[in-house]
């Protein structure tokens, strides 16, 4: 094979290609640093003005987003990273208008019922619930630009839309800042999404089409149901440990939780970012090197691991009066969680790398076992630990969940390798 010169240079095929495969996660850890930044800065600039009761009421419509957010990327972002990554532009372009109004439609049909909810509902926790309804629309299609962008390896465009995103945050914080409420605060992060989801229209071109959202779930039935319960058992379980947390406990306790995890915000910036570029990337290597798929997951996810435990073990050296200036009154309650936060966060980096996997391999019914067994450990552990050691217990209750789950889903993935390799290689019979 005849070398390839670039700019005076001599570069190999395979020299090219990890290049660009460096290049494109470089891009998903840049936007995610920039989408994590702007999700940290709101958190942070919450627990610093309104207490840890009030972080409580932010924390539990946070969770319920994520829940939203993991029914719409299961219906419309989902398929399209696993079936439109690196085709012709055409056919991307085709996919991400149905896609898109696909989660616009979510948005809207949810966003709807959680205002009716926050309506009933009242108290301090309605009015957060009824304004992250109004919001979920523009939430939605931000998010699905991103994974649009990445599906086509232009992940510099989810960048800079991400880039658009927190600066339209900065005014609106400080508008929220004056009326000094957690419903304030859930519009100006909405309001500062819808923002970058209209620009997202103008970086791609493309309008989002609702009327073929009906068609965009028939084709891709077959996957997105399938995800769509994968999706919704892993955000599920959080919000079930959050409310049965802040029922067992206290909403204290669930702002207490949600600060430490806003202490390994850079590394979930890193792990969320590689998650944005994964599955396209583990599904351009099983087209052009099968082989190498099991291998390219185990180092994505070990690599993920080993990074979250070097990081929560620079958090426990971590001053006292630093943890105060960060998250304030929430800094005491949060400090004795970070061991076995960042255990939780290690296993489930591992269990990442066999997560991409099976999603390249197109492996929904295996995928989706996994997950709901890592979900179901995940509600046990964490409301058992509870009942039986508060807070802390809750929280160790986790860790041993996800590092449970992470074992099943790499048992899964070697189960479906073996599988691709025994179809690809059948036996010959000689008669």
């Amino acid at each position: 094979m005849t070398p390839m010169t670039t700019e005076g240079k001599t570069t190999t095929p395979a020299g090219s290609a990890r290049r660009a495969l460096v290049g494109r996660l470089s891009w998903g850890l840049a936007d995610q640093a920039a989408s994590s930044l702007s999700n940290f800065v709101v958190g942070i600039y919450v627990a610093r003005s309104l207490g840890v009761t009030a972080f409580g009421v932010f924390s539990l419509a946070w969770v319920t987003y994520g829940v939203v957010l993991n029914v719409s990327r299961g219906l419309a972002t989902d398929p399209l990273v696993v079936r439109f990554s690196g085709v012709s532009d055409t056919s991307w372009r085709g996919a991400v208008a149905r896609s898109s109004g696909t989660a616009l439609g979510v948005g809207a049909a949810l966003g709807a019922a959680a205002v009716v909810a926050g309506l009933a509902l009242g108290g301090r926790v309605g009015p957060a619930f009824a304004c992250l309804g109004v919001m979920l629309p523009g939430l939605l299609l931000q998010d699905a630009w991103r994974f649009s962008f990445f599906a086509a390896g232009t992940g510099r465009k989810a960048f800079v839309n991400d880039l658009v995103w927190g600066v339209a945050l900065v005014p609106a914080l400080v508008v929220a800042a004056h009326v000094d409420t957690v419903a304030a605060f859930v519009l100006a992060w909405g309001a500062s999404a819808t923002v970058a989801a209209g620009y997202g229209c103008l970086q791609s071109g493309i309008r989002p089409q609702l009327t073929g959202a009906r068609g965009w779930l028939r084709e891709q039935r077959d996957l997105g149901y399938r995800y769509l319960v994968e999706n919704v058992s892993l955000s599920g379980a959080s919000q079930l440990r959050a409310y049965g947390l802040g029922a067992i406990v206290g909403v204290g306790a669930v702002g207490a939780v949600r600060g430490a995890e806003l202490l390994l915000g850079p590394f979930l910036a890193v792990l969320m970012g590689l998650s944005l570029v994964t599955v396209p990337e583990a599904a351009r290597v099983l087209r052009r090197a099968p082989h190498r798929l099991g291998h390219f997951c185990l180092l994505l996810g070990g690599g993920q691991a080993v990074a979250a435990l070097l990081w929560g073990g620079a958090l426990l050296l971590m001053p006292e009066r630093l943890g105060d200036l960060v998250l304030g009154g929430v800094w005491h309650s949060a400090a004795e969680l970070i061991a076995p936060v960042t255990l939780s966060v290690a296993g489930a980096g591992l269990g990442t790398g066999a997560a991409a996997g099976l999603r390249a391999l197109g492996a929904a019914r295996r995928s989706l076992r996994s997950q709901l067994f890592a979900s179901a450990c995940y509600v046990g552990g964490g409301l058992g630990g509870a009942a039986v050691a508060g807070t802390v217990g809750s929280a160790w209750g986790v860790a041993a969940a996800t590092v449970s789950g992470s074992a099943v889903w790499w048992l899964h993935l070697r189960s479906a390798l073996r599988e691709r390799h025994h179809n690809s290689h059948p036996e010959v019979r000689t008669s």
